[in-house]
C-alpha cells in the first residue's frame, strides 16, 4: 500500500505540475502581467498558506533558523533551487510554450550525472553515456524537428531552457536532507516565501505596477488556480520520494509533459512537428534509461 499510495502522489503531482504550465501560459498570452510579479505573487501566498497550516496544526516552525547550519541551507534552497525552478521554467514557457518548457526539465539527470563526474573525478559509465546521447539526440529533434534550418527556439528559450534542467536537477538533489530532518511543507513553505521576498526585493516596483491586473477577475482566477494546484504539485512531488525508487519517480514523472501536450493541443491548438514529437519521446526514454542505469552502477 505504501509503493502505491508514492505512485499514486508522483502521478497526481506530475500531472497537476503538467497542468500549471498551459495555465501560466495563456496569463502570460492574455495579460501584461510580468514574470516577476506572477512568481511573486505565487510564491509568498502559497508559502504563507503552508506555514499558516502547519502552525495551525502545532507546529513550530521557526525552528530550522535556530541552527545557522539548516539557516543557510534553507536560504540557499529557497533562493537557486525554489525561485531558480520557478524562475527559470516560467521564463522558458514565455520564450517557448508550456510543452517544451516541460520537457527541458528531463534535462535534470545529465546535469546531475555531469556533477557526480566532476565530484568524484572520474568519467560515468557508459550506460550512462549512451543514455545522455540518447536524450541529447531526442532534444535535437524537439528543438530543429529534424533540420538544422528549421530551429524551433530562439536563443534566449534555449538559454531557460538549458538552465532550467539545472535548477530542476539541484531542487530535486539539495533539499533531501532538510526535508528529512524537518519534514516537506516546512521547507517547501519557507521555500517559497524566501524565494518570493528575494523576487520581490529585487523589483518592488513590479508589484505594485502590476496589482491593478486583478481587477481582471478571468486573470485573478487562472493565477489563484495556479498557486494552488502549483503547490499541491510540489508537494506530492516531493513527498512520494519516501515511498517510490528514483526510477519510478522519473519514468511516471513522464505525465507532466504528456499533461502538459494534451491540455496545450485542446486549449491552445497547438501541436508538435513529427520529428519534435518523436524528440520528446526519444527523450523521455533516454531519462528513463539514465535512472535506471544510475541504479545499477555506482558513481
Amino acid at each position: 500500500m505504501i509503493r502505491i499510495k508514492g505512485i499514486a502522489m508522483i502521478v497526481i503531482g506530475a500531472m497537476l505540475w503538467g497542468a500549471t504550465g498551459p495555465m501560466m501560459e495563456w496569463i502570460l498570452l492574455n495579460s501584461s502581467m510580468s514574470l516577476s510579479f506572477m512568481l511573486t505573487v505565487r510564491l509568498l501566498l502559497a508559502g504563507t498558506s503552508l506555514l499558516v497550516l502547519l502552525k495551525f496544526q502545532g507546529k513550530k516552525i521557526t525552528r530550522p533558523w535556530r541552527h545557522k547550519v539548516w539557516a543557510r541551507q534553507l536560504l540557499i534552497f529557497g533562493v537557486v533551487g525554489m525561485l531558480g525552478v520557478q524562475y527559470t521554467f516560467v521564463a522558458a514557457i514565455d520564450t517557448s510554450n508550456a510543452v517544451i518548457a516541460t520537457l527541458f526539465q528531463f534535462l535534470a539527470p545529465i546535469y546531475i550525472i555531469l556533477f557526480v563526474t566532476m565530484a568524484q573525478k572520474k568519467s560515468p559509465p557508459k550506460v550512462q553515456i549512451l543514455g545522455m546521447i540518447v536524450t541529447l539526440v531526442g532534444l535535437f529533434l524537439l528543438l530543429t524537428n529534424g533540420s538544422i534550418s528549421n530551429f524551433a527556439l530562439s536563443p534566449i528559450a534555449l538559454f531557460w531552457g538549458l538552465v532550467l534542467g539545472f535548477t530542476f536537477s539541484f531542487y530535486t538533489l539539495y533539499p533531501v536532507r532538510m526535508m528529512a530532518e524537518w519534514g516537506v511543507l516546512l521547507i517547501v513553505g519557507w521555500a517559497m516565501i524566501i524565494g518570493g521576498f528575494t523576487l520581490f526585493l529585487i523589483n518592488p516596483m513590479d508589484v505594485i505596477k502590476n496589482s491593478s491586473l486583478f481587477e481582471d477577475g478571468s486573470v485573478a482566477i487562472m493565477l489563484f488556480l495556479v498557486i494552488i494546484i502549483g503547490t499541491v504539485a510540489f508537494i506530492l512531488f516531493l513527498s512520494s520520494m519516501k515511498y517510490i525508487t528514483p526510477i519510478e519517480t522519473s519514468i511516471l514523472s513522464s505525465f507532466e509533459p504528456l499533461t502538459a501536450m494534451v491540455i496545450s493541443v485542446i486549449w491552445f491548438g497547438q501541436i508538435l512537428g513529427m520529428w519534435q514529437l518523436t524528440g520528446a519521446l526519444i527523450m523521455l526514454g533516454g531519462v528513463t534509461w539514465l535512472s535506471i542505469a544510475g541504479s545499477k552502477v555506482k558513481t
